[in-house]
């Protein structure tokens, strides 16, 4: 079936593993639990039918009440083709996205916070660096369909102290309410949904919420009002419906890439 969030395969390099000897700096960036460790854990957590059987429905967002840490992402600037959209997770430098691995095809991309009915409140970001899992390069395992990017800094001041950020929630489990944001192609400004999440396998997760079509890849699943722990992704690169939404259960490896992307 066709799956609606389909992005561009290829032309994202593999980085080169640098040293991880910065990892004890970053560790107030994101917050691990223990709700993924294991198979059983995740498929014990919510049972599948509690949130096919209670669907989240979506509605647009306010432009008064958008979250400045999401935003849309574009090929080559603000009039290239919206087909994606990510987040701002804390970060050291203050300077990384996360969004999907399928999402991110070159550098050439931008970042554009808060955007709206074809407006950059917050300015057009351009990306410095990409990082993904050597096995999303090697073959685009759908376990590993996360990315984090460096971007630019825009007149002298990083993306996080302009727009703020998320923090990177990991092994957190299916416990919590969880809301999406993202940017349908056909909108000009996000849709939101709140709704339980369940484990599709033991490295994927779910969600029922409806509408997520094309450009709503990379959109960040938070918690509360402040961590991460998901992107629409993985599982046919986040769904092969538009009610029905995947991600990569964020865990050892996301952790590892994100120290990976917050080494230089």
């Amino acid at each position: 079936m066709r799956n609606f969030r389909r992005a561009r395969h290829g032309g994202t390099s593999r980085i080169r593993l640098r040293s991880w000897a910065i990892a004890a700096l970053v560790a107030c960036t994101f917050v691990t639990g223990g709700g993924v460790a294991t198979a059983s854990r995740l498929a014990d957590a919510v049972p599948a039918a509690d949130v096919l059987a209670d669907p989240g429905v979506s509605h647009a967002v306010p432009v008064s009440q958008l979250a400045p840490q999401i935003g849309a992402v574009f090929n080559g600037g603000l009039n290239g083709a919206h087909h994606c959209t990510a987040s701002v997770v804390n970060s050291p430098g203050g300077d990384l996205i996360v969004t999907a691995a399928h999402c991110l095809g070159s550098t050439s991309d931008v970042f554009v916070p808060g955007y709206h009915d074809g407006n950059a409140p917050y300015g057009v970001w351009r990306l410095r660096r990409i990082v993904v899992d050597a096995q999303w390069s090697a073959g685009s395992d759908q376990d590993h369909d996360v990315a984090f990017a460096v971007v630019e800094p825009l007149n002298g001041r990083t993306v996080q102290s302009v727009v703020g950020g998320y923090a990177l929630g990991i092994d957190q489990g299916t416990d919590s309410p969880v809301t999406i944001t993202g940017y349908p192609q056909a909108t000009q400004t996000p849709i939101t949904c709140t709704n339980r999440i369940s484990a599709y396998s033991g490295t994927q997760l779910r969600i029922y919420c409806t509408g997520f079509t094309g450009g709503t890849s990379g959109s960040p699943w938070v918690v509360g009002s402040g961590m991460v722990i998901g992107v629409i992704g993985g599982y046919q690169q986040g769904g092969y419906t538009a009610d029905i939404s995947y991600s990569v259960a964020f865990g050892a490896s996301v952790k590892s890439l994100y120290e990976r992307a917050v080494s230089v």
